[in-house]
């Protein structure tokens, strides 16, 4: 490893900066029931973390009839929009980030959100003056656990696979970057549990932002930097 090479940290936005996952969760589910679909929130809560295509593939099957797909989309994203002006980080978010960028890493937000979402997201988490790269849907054929927008994250800030972590609170967050051969650390502040995310394979797992800053020093971004 070459470490003149820069160094940077990916991070997924919903769930793991900001607490959006349960909102999300109800978002589907309401949306679901407008087109009678009768799915639990249970079942969705383990489906977050995927891009819309992919989640409804997961949960409706991918024989179902596609008619409504678009329509389904939109509702979710109507319903969670009422959520934008009561979104707020989850604890620490911002200062790991900012420590994250002390330390000279390169900080991403490797999201997938749609771009108006994305703002809200941005706009609750306010640390864009330390971001170098920011992504979004439309940079993504695939959502995850495709490792699409792993792939473009890493092009545009100008990083190396093994010169980099992604930090992320799903398991497709950890399949996703794993495809790429990008280590990845799980926090279970999206609801999925220690064991998940390290049987998914992240290298450690840390309750939220706040315990991953907590612990800086000792853990794998500790030793990038």
């Amino acid at each position: 490893m070459d470490a003149n090479r820069p160094a940077g940290v990916l991070f997924d936005l919903d769930g793991t900066l900001v607490d959006t996952t349960y909102l999300h969760t109800v978002a589907w589910w309401e949306a679901f029931r407008q087109f009678d679909h009768d799915v639990s929130m249970a079942q969705i809560h383990r489906a977050i973390g995927m891009g819309s295509d992919q989640l409804l593939d997961h949960l409706l099957g991918s024989e179902r009839d596609r008619d409504a797909d678009e329509k389904m989309v939109t509702a979710h994203g109507t319903l969670f929009a009422t959520y934008w002006e009561r979104l707020r980080p989850l604890r620490g978010a911002q200062d790991l980030v900012r420590a994250c960028a002390d330390r000279g890493l390169r900080v991403v937000l490797a999201s997938s959100a749609g771009k108006p979402e994305l703002a809200a997201l941005r706009a609750t988490l306010g640390v864009d003056d330390v971001v170098h790269t920011v992504t979004s849907s439309a940079d993504a054929e695939a959502s995850k656990p495709a490792p699409d927008i792993v792939a473009t994250a890493l092009e545009r800030a100008g990083l190396d696979a093994d010169r980099v972590l992604f930090v992320g609170d799903s398991v497709w967050d950890v399949v996703a970057a794993g495809k790429l051969d990008v280590a990845c650390i799980g926090l279970t502040c999206g609801g999925t549990s220690r064991e998940e995310l390290a049987g998914a394979g992240a290298v450690a797992v840390y309750d939220d932002p706040a315990a991953l800053l907590a612990a800086l020093d000792e853990s794998p971004l500790g030793r990038l930097a």
